[in-house]
């Protein structure tokens, strides 16, 4: 099976450019996860026949909005997180907003495991969402998904729950090797201390950074590139998209990718193959 993460930066304007459906046709994914879609389903102008497709896309127009496209129907599908949730962390007291409310949070249940499709919050860059990345939006995502690994698997499982698989644009490079430029970075919006024990949190709590997994060490793997300074073709970038899975799943993970070569966002496509 492959699974394929995307922040689209606009599903239409990829669309329109006419580099999204060469994507899906060259690599074929089994479930396509996007991020920053900014559109409602109504509004995409794409058909994949051989998809089932769900949406969560944020209130505001034009916003954020997550999607997943999957050739296996799923037996649930669930937008955002629950409600408990939401007050347990009092998610919707954000200065901008409910971040619940932004379509950023997608999860897809299947026999043997769960796809989460997640858009972090961006902690802006003057830091003015960082309170609300550290003290709410980690810990309630850290806590939806140890739920969902708790859950039970059909037929029972030795491991005592169903695997989880997450994965999208986590807003955050890890360590000082998922950015060209550390020393110049540091302490700005995606690689301060609080975003960065974010993912340690996910780490201590039994999930695996997959693409680490398999490439451990090395600089120069991103996935997002700003538009200045043709940073894109001078690969001066952050890996800040991931592919996360529970350690016990890890056996049967047989690559994860990142995918340089297609166009048409400010990030490129990773790739999850499972054996």
């Amino acid at each position: 099976m492959k699974i394929t993460s995307w922040n689209i930066n606009g599903i239409r304007a990829v669309h329109k450019k006419g580099l999204f459906l060469p994507f899906v046709d060259k690599y074929k994914p089994d479930i396509i996860c996007l991020q920053e879609t900014k559109a409602k389903q109504d509004q995409s102008e794409i058909d994949l026949p051989e998809y089932e497709e769900y949406w969560n896309s944020a209130e505001k127009a034009g916003y954020s909005g997550v999607t997943i496209f999957s050739k296996i129907k799923p037996l649930s599908v669930q937008t955002g997180f629950p409600k408990e949730i939401v007050k347990k962390y009092k998610l919707e007291q954000d200065s901008y907003g409910d971040p619940n409310k932004e379509g950023r949070v997608l999860t897809a249940e299947f026999k043997d495991f769960f796809v989460v499709n997640v858009y972090t919050p961006n902690s802006k860059g003057d830091l003015s969402r960082l309170d609300l990345r550290f003290k709410s939006w980690d810990p309630a995502f850290l806590e939806y998904v140890t739920e969902l690994r708790r859950k039970p698997a059909q037929g029972g499982s030795a491991l005592g729950g169903k695997n989880v698989i997450f994965c999208g644009d986590l807003n955050v490079a890890h360590t000082e090797n998922d950015l060209a430029n550390p020393k110049q970075n540091e302490g700005e919006h995606g690689f301060t201390k609080e975003e960065r024990k974010g993912i340690n949190n996910i780490i201590a709590a039994g999930f695996v950074d997959t693409f680490r997994h398999f490439t451990p060490e090395g600089k120069g793997y991103y996935t997002w590139w700003s538009h200045f300074a043709n940073a894109r073709t001078r690969n001066v970038g952050w890996r800040i998209d991931y592919f996360f899975a529970n350690k016990e799943l890890i056996s049967n993970i047989k690559s994860s990718k990142i995918i340089p070569d297609v166009f048409g966002s400010d990030h490129c496509p990773i790739m999850l193959e499972t054996k």
